[in-house]
């Protein structure tokens, strides 16, 4: 019954089964008119040369300032030698530990997108992520990047805008609710004295009351009707202030809506592939703690994860990769943490090191093997287009 809370598929699951890109996607017709322009499956994602020689003039800037730079402005000249000298074994497992979480997303994204379109293969499932790897490192739009190639790869694949937005919205919202509880348990925890180490109020308790406040408005979301949006358009008609904020609102709590009912229904159905939101943030928090084992240092687990999300908030800046936002948020918020400021920095820089620099290069090379995918994908679609012109004229003379 419309109004009632509806399962995922009321909003998805039927669109989700498309095999080819709709009429907008259709491939041209060439200037004989004849078939398809071979021209327009040439794929162009977003990522552009331009966009790569700034980011990488930016990231040698930026890598200047943070490795040599902030050690002397902090009084600490030594840091690069250190930095040199960690134990190698620590930083290898590191980087073993960083790759497990790149590949526990692309887990987490197939789990969720590849439900009844068996057009996105391991391969593109694999492919996706990685190219969206790279353009959180070279486009300074605060993850958007990610966003961008996804929507990109998936809408050259067949897949409709509505069902991409509530895919992606249901895998942000099965990630980011961990990262919000991480947040209320650790704050909550270290503010009331049940872990060690304590912490200033502004970094326990006020991030923990932030993280159930967000955590309660994205299960309200969860509840709102399916047909939410259908009912805002309705109020969109009416002429004056409310008609055009009811137009503006329409979609986006519906799509939120939907991705989480998604993410729920994909929770009751056990999907073990969920864990590998688990693993995503899990193995890069390993890598932050294996950073600090590396130079003989190491701080408590519940200050470690803490810390860990309060610095990432630093990639909401807009700066390619978030660096330097990250590590200042982080190397800030050790500091608060009573972490003394030459490990923290040590730790940090090491860290970054890993997470930032191990996944890009794959990155790229996702991204240019996601090209070929795509160019694929276009030449199926073209060619099932022919075959369809070519059987048309047959069909109407045995009409």
């Amino acid at each position: 019954m419309r109004g009632n809370l509806h399962p995922m598929r009321d909003r998805e699951e039927p669109e989700a089964m498309t095999g080819s890109p709709p009429a907008i996607d259709a491939p041209a017709e060439s200037a004989d008119g004849v078939g398809p322009d071979t021209a327009s499956l040439e794929p162009t994602g977003p990522l552009t040369r331009r966009n790569m020689v700034f980011a990488g003039l930016f990231i040698v800037a930026a890598i200047v300032g943070l490795y040599f730079l902030l050690p002397k402005l902090a009084g600490l000249n030594q840091t690069w030698g250190q930095l040199k000298h960690g134990n190698p074994w620590w930083l290898a497992a590191g980087g073993g530990l960083e790759m497990l979480s790149v590949a526990s997303y692309a887990t987490l994204f197939r789990t969720v997108f590849a439900r009844g379109f068996p057009r996105l293969t391991w391969r593109a499932s694999i492919e996706i992520p990685l190219a969206g790897i790279a353009a959180i490192r070279l486009l300074a739009a605060a993850g958007a990047g990610s966003v961008a190639i996804t929507v990109w790869a998936m809408r050259r694949a067949g897949m409709s805008a509505r069902v991409i937005a509530c895919r992606m919205a249901a895998v942000y919202a099965l990630q980011y609710s961990l990262y919000l509880l991480a947040l209320v348990v650790g704050g909550l925890g270290l503010w009331a004295g049940v872990f060690a180490g304590g912490g200033p109020l502004e970094l326990t308790l006020l991030p923990a009351l932030f993280g159930a406040a967000a955590l309660g408005l994205g299960a309200a979301m969860g509840l709102l009707p399916g047909d939410f949006e259908r009912r805002l358009e309705k109020v969109s008609r009416r002429s004056g202030r409310i008609g055009r904020l009811a137009a503006r609102l329409a979609t986006l709590p519906a799509t939120l809506g939907a991705g989480v009912r998604t993410a729920a229904a994909l929770i009751r159905a056990r999907r073990l592939g969920l864990l590998g939101a688990v693993g995503y943030w899990g193995f890069d928090i390993a890598v932050l703690g294996v950073s600090f084992k590396a130079f003989g240092s190491g701080v408590p687990v519940d200050v470690l994860v803490l810390g860990y999300f309060l610095g990432t908030l630093g990639s909401l800046l807009p700066l390619p990769g978030g660096i330097g936002g990250v590590e200042g948020g982080m190397i800030g918020a050790f500091a608060a943490f009573g972490v003394s400021a030459d490990r923290a920095v040590i730790a940090v820089l090491a860290y970054r090191a890993i997470s930032f620099w191990l996944p890009t290069l794959p990155g790229i090379g996702g991204y240019l093997s996601l090209r070929k995918t795509v160019r694929g994908w276009r030449e199926e679609d073209a060619e099932q287009h022919r075959t369809g012109a070519a059987q048309q004229p047959e069909t109407l003379r045995e009409g």
